[in-house]
Parts: C-alpha cells; sequence; structure tokens
C-alpha cells in the first residue's frame, strides 16, 4: 500500500491528463486486490482506530481557528443541520426508489452517506483554487458532521435491528456523545500537555519523546471517549485544536517544532493515500457482490443498481445546494434586519460548495459495520445493497467533483487575501522589533559580564545584527582577523538566540491576544524556527 502511495504520486506528474491522486490511489488499489489478489480486507473497527485519530486529529490542530469562530454558525449548521436534512429527505427517497429496503435500512444509508469526509474534502481542494474562507467552511462542516452522521446511523441500525425507536433518547444520546466528545478530547490533551510542560521545565527536553507523544496523543484520546461512550470523532478533532491553543505557550523547543513538522506531514501523506488505496482494494468483493443483490431490488438487470447510485448522489447534492442556498438566504434576510451588509455568493460558488461535499473512507467504514443478523436471527435486510451503494456513491462523489470543481471554479474572481497578509506584515514587523529589543538588552548583559573586554566588540557585532534585522540591510565592515572572527562569532550566536527567542514570544503573546491568527503566527514562527536550525 505504502508503494501504491508512492506510485500515484509519481503517477499524476506524468500522467498526460491531470487526474486527482485519491482516483489515481482507489484505482491502484483495485489492481492490487482484483488483479494480484492481494488485497487486504477492511476491518471497520480497526480502520477507524488506527487512521481516524491522527488524521482528524492533524485537521483540528492546524485548521484557522479564527476561521472556526467567526463562521461557527454556518459550520454548525451544515454539520448537524444539513445532515438531519439529508437523512430525512434521502431515506425517504431511498425507501421510495427500493421498497425492499425497509425503512430504517433506508435511514441508515442515507445517514451513513450524508458526512462529508475530512480527509477526501482536504484531497480533492487541494489543487483547486477554492476561496480560503469558503475552505475553512467546508473543512470545519467535515471535521464535526461525522459525529452527527455516525450518531444517526447507530440508531437508524438498531431500529433495524430491534424494530424499536425513541426520538428522546436519540436526542439525549446525541447531546451526550456530543458534548462528552469534545470535552474528552480537549481534557485529554490539556492534562498530557500539562503534564509534559512541568517535566521538561525540570527535566529538560527531548525532540524525539516530544513528537512521539504528540503522535500518541490522538489515539489515547480516541481510545478515553470510547471508555465513555462519547464520540471518538469529536475527541479526535477537539483535542487537536486544544493541541494548537496549548502551543500558542511557545513551550516546544525550535528543534521540536521542525522536526515535529517533519514528522507529521510525512504521517498524513502516508495515511491519506493508505485510506484510498485500501478503499480501492475493497471495489472488486463489493462490485462482485453487487450482481447478487439485483434479485432483491425486483429487478433483472444489474445496470438499475448503477442507476440507484445515480439518484442518491444526484440527490445528495441537490439537497446540499438547496440547505445552502435557504441557509444563505436566511443570513442574508437576518443581516438586512440588523441593518448589515449581507455576504454575496454566486450561484456557481453554491455549486462547488454543493460538490465539494465529498464522501470518503470513514462512510466505507461505516457501513461495513452493519450487522449481519437481526435479533430475531434473520438475515440483515439489503445489507450487501446498502454496501454497495454507499461504496458507488463514494466513488461518483469523488469523481464529480475532481471533474466538476475546477470547472465551476475557472474564472470565477477570488477575492484577495488582504487581512491575512496585513497580520503577516503586523507579524514580521513586531517580531522584527521584539529581536531589536533582545539584541539590545543582550549587549549590555555582554558587556556589563565581560568588562575586560573592548565594549566596542560587542557593539560592532549587535550593530549589524540590528542592520540584518531590518528591511535593509546595510553593507558590512571589511574583514576582521581570525582570533576577532570568532569572538564576534560567539557574541552574534549569543544575540541571535536572543532575538529569536524574544520574536517568537511577542509572536505567541499576539497569537493568544488574537491579534494575529494562529495560522499567521505559526507560520512566521516556522521561518524564524528554521533560522534557528540553519545556525546550529
Amino acid at each position: 500500500m505504502l508503494l501504491a502511495v508512492v506510485a500515484s504520486a509519481l503517477a499524476v506528474r506524468v500522467l498526460p491528463v491531470a487526474i486527482p491522486v485519491p482516483l489515481v490511489q482507489i484505482a491502484l488499489g483495485a489492481v492490487i486486490a482484483g488483479v494480484f489478489g492481494r488485497g487486504v480486507r477492511m476491518e471497520p473497527e480497526l480502520f477507524m482506530f488506527l487512521f481516524i485519530p491522527p488524521l482528524l486529529f492533524l485537521d483540528g490542530w492546524r485548521i484557522p481557528k479564527e476561521g472556526l469562530l467567526r463562521d461557527r454558525f454556518t459550520i454548525l449548521e451544515l454539520a448537524f443541520g444539513l445532515v438531519v436534512f439529508t437523512v430525512v429527505g434521502l431515506g425517504a427517497l431511498i425507501h421510495w426508489m427500493i421498497p425492499a429496503m425497509p425503512w430504517p435500512v433506508a435511514f441508515a444509508l442515507a445517514a451513513i452517506v450524508s458526512p462529508t469526509d475530512p480527509v477526501a474534502v482536504s484531497a480533492i481542494t487541494a489543487r483547486v483554487p477554492i476561496p480560503a474562507r469558503v475552505m475553512h467552511i467546508l473543512e470545519g462542516e467535515s471535521l464535526l458532521n461525522d459525529a452527527s452522521g455516525l450518531v444517526a446511523f447507530r440508531f437508524a441500525v438498531a431500529a433495524a435491528v430491534t424494530g424499536s425507536f425513541s426520538l428522546t433518547s436519540a436526542a439525549l444520546s446525541f447531546l451526550w456523545v456530543s458534548a462528552a466528545g469534545l470535552a474528552v478530547g480537549a481534557g485529554f490533551t490539556w492534562l498530557v500537555m500539562t503534564a509534559r510542560g512541568w517535566f521538561s521545565r525540570r527535566f529538560g527536553d527531548e525532540p524525539g519523546s516530544q513528537i512521539l507523544l504528540s503522535l500518541l496523543i490522538p489515539f489515547g484520546a480516541f481510545e478515553a471517549a470510547a471508555l465513555v461512550h462519547a464520540s471518538e470523532i469529536l475527541a479526535a478533532v477537539a483535542a487537536g485544536v486544544m493541541m494548537s491553543y496549548v502551543e500558542l505557550s511557545g513551550r516546544a523547543s525550535a528543534v521540536t517544532r521542525v522536526q515535529r513538522t517533519a514528522v507529521w506531514n510525512t504521517v498524513q501523506f502516508a495515511l491519506n493515500g493508505i485510506m484510498f488505496v485500501l478503499l480501492g482494494e475493497q471495489l472488486p468483493d463489493i462490485f462482485r457482490g453487487a450482481v447478487r443483490v439485483v434479485e432483491e431490488t425486483g429487478h433483472v438487470n444489474p445496470w438499475w443498481l448503477l442507476f440507484y447510485a445515480l439518484a442518491i448522489s444526484f440527490a445528495l447534492a441537490a439537497l446540499r445546494f438547496a440547505w445552502v442556498w435557504i441557509s444563505l438566504q436566511v443570513s442574508t434576510w437576518i443581516a438586512k434586519r440588523r441593518g448589515v451588509q449581507a455576504p454575496k455568493a454566486s450561484v456557481r460558488l453554491i455549486g462547488a460548495v454543493s460538490l465539494a461535499g465529498v464522501r470518503g473512507a470513514i462512510t466505507l467504514a461505516g457501513v461495513l459495520t452493519l450487522p449481519a443478523v437481526l435479533s430475531d436471527g434473520s438475515a440483515f435486510p439489503a445489507r450487501d445493497l446498502a454496501i454497495f451503494l454507499a461504496t458507488t456513491v463514494i466513488v461518483l462523489s469523488l469523481v464529480v467533483a475532481s471533474v466538476g470543481l475546477p470547472r465551476l471554479l475557472y474564472g470565477l474572481e477570488m477575492p484577495p487575501e488582504t487581512e491575512h497578509h496585513a497580520q503577516e506584515d503586523r507579524a514580521q514587523q513586531a517580531a522584527r522589533r521584539a529581536g531589536i529589543v533582545a539584541i539590545e538588552k543582550k549587549l549590555r548583559k555582554l558587556i556589563e559580564s565581560n568588562p575586560t573586554t573592548d565594549p566596542q566588540v560587542y557593539s560592532d557585532v549587535a550593530a549589524r545584527m540590528i542592520d540584518a534585522l531590518s528591511p535593509q540591510a546595510t553593507p558590512g565592515e571589511s574583514e576582521p582577523d581570525a582570533e576577532r572572527r570568532r569572538q564576534q562569532d560567539a557574541i552574534a550566536k549569543a544575540m541571535r538566540f536572543a532575538a529569536l527567542n524574544a520574536s517568537r514570544e511577542e509572536l505567541f503573546r499576539m497569537a493568544r491576544a488574537r491579534e494575529i491568527s494562529d495560522e499567521v503566527c505559526r507560520e512566521v514562527v516556522r521561518r524564524l524556527d528554521l533560522q534557528e536550525a540553519r545556525f546550529g
């Protein structure tokens, strides 16, 4: 699977047509299983434990929190309201099209295809020029709607197995799994990082162990949520969000941050790819079993199965388009009542948001958990059909989004990201001022602690360091002798690290005070960390 991930990355660069990486990875997975017979059977519980926690944790860690807070109502509407709207509307359509599929099973299928997959959304939109704010909303939605979709799916399955359903019990259970999942994930990360900070202050910081600890946190949060029957998915997301806030303390060393970023980037690349390869490896068995379920539909022609999948995919996009359009109209009406300028979105952009609702491996892992038998021992009705339709919807959503999104957004005027650039300028100016102040303080301390050394040596180095921090650096002086150069290098190193530390502390302070976003802080701090790594 790892070789397939590497091959897919190479293939998209040499293929004459632009094909998204996830589709190539799915195709390679299908070849591995269908041609060579080397596929790995997906075990839903193991898959959810190994792949989902680290990927959701990283998404929660890196997603811009300013955007989440600013568009929180829109994200919640999509993550929860749209899921309920989809389950009811699509469930009714599925039962009408396929009478052999009972109401609870139809609702279960609608529930498991309703949430978008954060990994699939990120993979498809990575190379599409989508507005940053829209991208943040899509990311926030995909991080939260998995919980609502899976909860609805579990209750629909329970109703199918037992034949009973309680709306009150479902509502209370949803509130518990959501609130408890968020609390467990955030609390677990805070406790672990607080203990780690206490230990590091007393005994020092070792980058390798800190990186390994960050890799283990999402699994711990996931399991802790499972122990209290809360949402493991929301726990992983909340753990990542809390991790980003903990990081604003600036306690991790520059070496740890640089190495940790490289490790997490590799983990993300590998796991994302393996997820789609694994999805492709399931296709041959699923499609071989498709013919067996034709009899359940009441049709002799197996092409009816494809018609059902196309109808479900179209209904998903239509319901999503309707929900987004209605939500936008309501928001516009509320804004006008308040006398505020209402945001405007073109039909093309709303269509793009509808197509960007990509389904992925989480949907497949969920539908594979459908039980084989009911409580009375009889076979679960239309189980194979539900699995086939969910899988086909996943592939269709990936293909349609890959082909349709670039065309919908082609030539669409994107608003300039002026605020991001303005914050970045403010961050760099603040970091520069803090660095100059730190150099001046270090200069005074060095002169005071070394009274026998000529003060001009320190002053010359400090002047060059301050000039280097200025937007336009002045030319250096003539080359000094070897002894004096070694002395100046040692002084420069001490001043440089003092300046870098002061600059980072100022950036973290600005992020905590929300003077700049955590995304801008992370970008500028990374540049400073790389400078420190460069100088040793």
